[in-house]
């Protein structure tokens, strides 16, 4: 296939905003955020980097004090986070590029040592993952998390409000809503973690009830053009099951159709290195959601250029994220239009800190 031919690379409408291609740079945790959960000038550097992306969705960044899910994520809770928030998007604008902030809550993924005074995790119900936790002091298990009662849960819907607030004052070109990998919201949609009795638990509409809030709430903020929504229908990672996948996620995608979303973004089922992300046989990828959700589908899940563009040609999405190779290569639309051979991305250092493996991949003109 001629390069020229790419449709990876040709231009595309995404809400209000034009892309000059279809590559979008995935939300990737980094765990680098300075003291206070503040964004610093080595994440202004890391984005910018990459600004060539059709747009850029940040990493996962909490919208409270008491979602945070790993060390060292960035906030957006705050007005000294807003400032570091600000240096990291002109950076980005001045390259001209687009940058999103991915709203999130951990939820029960959460961990006591991570949280102000020790406190307990919230989440739907009283049930601990059945994994590990990240924290400063490595691995531990997960506690039971404290069930959230009801004006708590309108509580958390006024976070993800504010976390969007801020990030319209801080100069985002939009936000997407973190409802895929375990957290929060995806604690209340698969009835594992959701074993609650009133109106955010039982049936599918009830535990789709807090997506669909929070999901209102933002968009009363930015307008419905420049809002996502991710999802990981087949995930397993964070200790997720479904009795019903297939009904409940045909059901949420269905629902959201009503808000005119920017687009949906879906997490393919597939293994992506060593996190587990497996299908269980119903296939709940962009190809499934093609025919329930009426606007622009992300994609996600290990592409490379071939397969990025087969996903394209056969019309499953409108657009591909790219984690792990963007990270290696902060130029990654031009090495694609080139053919040009790509740097390796080294795991070891995907979530420790400083600029090894962050801001010193090199582009094509320094190799």
């Amino acid at each position: 296939m001629h390069n020229l031919t790419l449709k990876l690379l040709s231009p595309a409408t995404l809400g209000t905003l034009k892309l000059p291609n279809r590559m979008i740079l995935a939300p990737l945790t980094r765990c680098r955020a300075g003291a206070g959960y503040v964004p610093q000038p080595i994440n202004a550097t890391y984005y910018a980097q990459r600004a060539s992306a059709g747009l850029i969705i940040s990493e996962a960044t909490q919208v409270s004090i008491n979602g945070i899910g790993y060390p060292n994520t960035p906030g957006i809770y705050n007005q000294t986070q807003v400032e570091g928030w600000k240096q990291v998007i002109d950076a980005v604008h001045k390259e001209g590029g687009r940058i999103f902030l991915q709203l999130w809550h951990a939820g029960r993924v959460a961990h006591p040592s991570l949280l102000p005074s020790g406190e307990m995790p919230v989440a739907p119900s009283a049930i601990a993952a059945n994994c590990m936790a990240d924290t400063t002091d490595g691995q531990q298990p997960h506690v039971t998390p404290k069930a959230l009662t009801l004006a708590e849960i309108s509580g958390i819907v006024e976070a993800f409000q504010k976390g969007a607030k801020n990030a319209l004052d801080a100069g985002f070109d939009g936000v997407e809503i973190h409802g895929a990998n375990g957290y929060l919201l995806d604690q209340f949609l698969q009835d594992n973690s959701n074993h609650r009795t009133d109106e955010y638990g039982g049936e599918i509409a009830n535990r789709a009830r807090s997506l669909l809030e929070v999901t209102q709430a933002v968009i009363e903020v930015w307008g419905k053009e420049k809002v996502g929504v991710r999802l990981s229908p087949s995930s397993t990672f964070n200790d997720m099951h479904d009795s019903n996948k297939t009904a409940t996620f045909s059901y949420v995608g269905d629902a959201l159709n009503k808000f005119n979303l920017a687009y949906l973004h879906i997490v393919e089922p597939r293994i992506q290195g060593n996190v587990t992300i497996t299908d269980d046989g119903t296939g709940l990828g962009a190809r499934f959601f093609r025919s329930i959700f009426q606007g622009s589908i992300i994609t996600a899940g290990g592409y490379d250029r071939e397969s990025g563009e087969a996903v394209l040609q056969n019309n499953d999405a409108d657009f591909v994220a790219y984690g792990r190779l963007f990270l290696a290569n902060p130029d990654l639309p031009l090495r694609f239009a080139l053919s040009k051979p790509l740097n390796r991305y080294d795991r070891n250092t995907f979530y420790s800190s400083g600029a090894q493996g962050y801001i010193d991949y090199p582009t094509l003109e320094k190799i």
